[in-house]
């Protein structure tokens, strides 16, 4: 893939860090020597968890909007996303004082609908499939004329979402490896190239669930394939890689790790009692990856960063929580 351009670079990651200063949080980077006696590793947890919106996906939304014309202004922005992209949107909208119409399936996480709702976006619910999002975003699209922010596939989205891995790179110095979660890889993509561009000899690791695992499967065949059927409670992970990640991430990551959803569920478990980290399942997957890694790939890797990408839980459906249940019983 190295011939091929890429339609990100490391100039618009660092241009990206600077247009959104003062707009999203610098998150701490936390350690947890627990955790690290686990791994065998010195752990650095970038926790975006406590970005605004909960999630890194305000980091990207907040740069594309700053991108925007006045007419697109007017107009207003769009998005269909099952969660965190739509709140972060809905959000930078409201910020920003523009209009938001944000496309949802109908099975979205509750906490995730009423944050959207909370933030002043309209939203419009569909079936719970890509091609329904689709549809309704492009039925919506048709009727304000709102410009579409795609969740990951979106040249400043991608940029925006690489200052994260920016940051931690400033903040916990010299890393051998950097793990961040993947599903449409845009988070993924900016922090291959911000690695790139501070510290080119980190090694870039995916960790993904087993249940979406179109990322494994597509470093596996040397091209994007589309997801199958995908099935985790790791609901931010389900989407397939896009035509502007891929690229990114066949040239510059490492390989993908996957891991099951019981093995997220013990990283869950493992970040709140030994490091009181809250997060998403989908955050919990690079945890898992470390402690689960099936061909111990990370060996030898002194110091790991970690990049926590959402704590966007209902509370009232930890998983954990009815597995301890039942142990109890």
């Amino acid at each position: 893939m190295g011939g091929v351009p890429l339609a990100v670079s490391f100039d618009d990651v660092r241009a990206a860090a600077a247009r959104i200063e003062g707009l999203v949080h610098r998150t701490p980077v936390v350690t947890c020597a627990a955790l690290d006696a686990l791994a065998g590793a010195r752990l650095f947890f970038k926790c975006e968890q406590l970005q605004r919106v909960g999630a890194f996906k305000f980091r990207g939304a907040s740069h594309a909007l700053s991108r925007l014309s006045p007419e697109q202004r007017a107009a207003g922005v769009l998005t269909h996303s099952s969660g965190n992209h739509a709140q972060a949107l809905a959000r930078a909208a409201r910020d920003a004082g523009l209009s938001a119409q944000i496309v949802m399936p109908a099975n979205s996480s509750p906490v995730k609908l009423r944050a959207v709702q909370e933030y002043g976006a309209q939203i419009t619910l569909c079936e719970p499939t890509l091609a329904a999002r689709e549809q309704a975003a492009a039925a919506v699209q048709a009727r304000t004329g709102a410009t579409f922010v795609h969740p990951y596939d979106d040249a400043h989205v991608i940029a925006g979402q690489g200052t994260a891995a920016l940051e931690l790179l400033s903040q916990a110095g010299p890393l051998d490896a950097l793990v961040v979660p993947v599903g449409g890889g845009g988070l993924a993509a900016g922090s291959c190239l911000a690695v790139q561009g501070l510290s080119p000899g980190t090694r870039v690791i995916l960790a993904e669930p087993a249940g979406a695992d179109d990322a494994a499967r597509s470093f596996a065949a040397g091209r994007r394939l589309a997801p199958d059927a995908p099935r985790t409670l790791a609901d931010g992970l389900l989407t397939g890689l896009g035509e502007l990640t891929w690229p990114i991430l066949s040239a510059h990551a490492e390989r993908v790790i996957t891991v099951s959803d019981a093995q997220i569920i013990g990283a869950m478990r493992s970040l709140w009692e030994r490091a009181k980290l809250l997060v998403e399942p989908s955050a919990a997957t690079v945890l898992a990856a470390i402690l689960n890694d099936p061909t111990r790939c990370l060996a030898g890797c002194e110091r790991v960063g970690l990049i926590l990408s959402g704590g966007n839980v209902d509370l009232d459906r930890l998983p954990f929580a009815a597995e301890g249940e039942t142990r109890r019983g």
